[in-house]
């Protein structure tokens, strides 16, 4: 049975995944170091027609609209005109609502708020990796805060429509793009991008080394946003943590989506964990 301070460490709950790489290991520095490709069980063998007519794409612009358009149709994300609305139910009414796009737009406005927690809690469903914040540290359970995160995360708002399954779409055409049209002057090697984060709760991340020594190591929470410049990153925070991020842990980058989707234009959304990381202050 596990003793109190396990209990207390949500880093070490980590649960079976949908990706075939232990979540222990996933979330850890070694695994950041020498990453391995990752594939959402199931995703693309259902998706097949998609990834077989991307392969037929000149450039990621078109590549994109093709995506786009796929999942308009494949989860019905378009607003119904007026008069169709008399042949729908209420749930169907609003269905379009609930996409991938509102979804990463609530993420940009508030990170802590209902679309954070759907973000994490589909990053536990197919990574295995628990967060370790939301709105404050997730630590004892049962706690006031972990049920307020359990309730935000399985809340009806975003989840009248497949929101995992249009996520876990998303990761996979991020992952074929990157391995296709890697984002020009972001790649430091062919598995890792050059990124920076900042950040204002350095001493409840650091995990390892001092920030003074500016090489330590840090525990992210389960999905983090990273900036593709150090400049970028100093607006978040006095700290600012240089990071090799494995392009298999890389959900959104610039570019990979058509229209404003994040806050930040030069905004990364990547899945966490243990980094290694060199440490500047801002």
């Amino acid at each position: 049975m596990a003793n109190d301070d396990e209990r207390d460490q949500p880093h070490r709950w980590y649960s079976t995944n949908l990706v075939g790489v232990p979540a222990l290991l996933l979330a850890s520095t070694t695994f950041n170091a020498n990453p391995a490709a990752l594939a959402i069980a199931g995703t693309r063998a259902a998706h097949a027609g998609l990834f077989a007519l991307l392969e037929r794409s000149r450039d990621l612009n078109e590549a994109r609209e093709m995506f786009v358009h796929y999942l308009v149709i494949a989860f019905g994300l378009r607003k119904p005109e007026p008069h169709e609305l008399p042949g729908l139910g209420v749930a169907e009414q609003r269905r379009w609502r609930s996409s991938w796009r509102k979804l990463l737009q609530g993420w940009g406005m508030d990170a802590n708020g209902p679309a954070g927690a759907v973000l994490k809690g589909w990053v536990e469903s197919r990574f295995g990796l628990v967060p370790g914040y939301h709105k404050a540290p997730l630590a004892r359970f049962p706690s006031p805060t972990w049920i307020a995160y359990l309730e935000e995360k399985t809340a009806s708002r975003y989840h009248n429509n497949n929101i995992h399954q249009q996520l876990d779409l998303l990761y996979e055409f991020c992952q074929w793009a990157l391995q296709r049209f890697p984002p020009p002057g972001s790649a430091t090697s062919p598995r890792h991008l050059q990124l920076w984060r900042g950040s204002t709760r350095c001493e409840e991340q650091l995990i390892a080394g001092r920030l003074q020594d500016r090489r330590c190591t840090v525990r992210l929470n389960n999905i983090v946003s990273f900036s593709l410049s150090h400049q970028d990153a100093a607006c978040f925070g006095d700290w600012i943590f240089e990071v090799q991020v494995p392009a298999c842990k890389v959900l959104v980058f610039p570019g990979l989506l058509p229209g404003q989707v994040l806050q930040g234009e030069q905004e990364v959304l990547a899945l966490g964990g243990d980094y290694e990381v060199e440490a500047r202050y801002a």
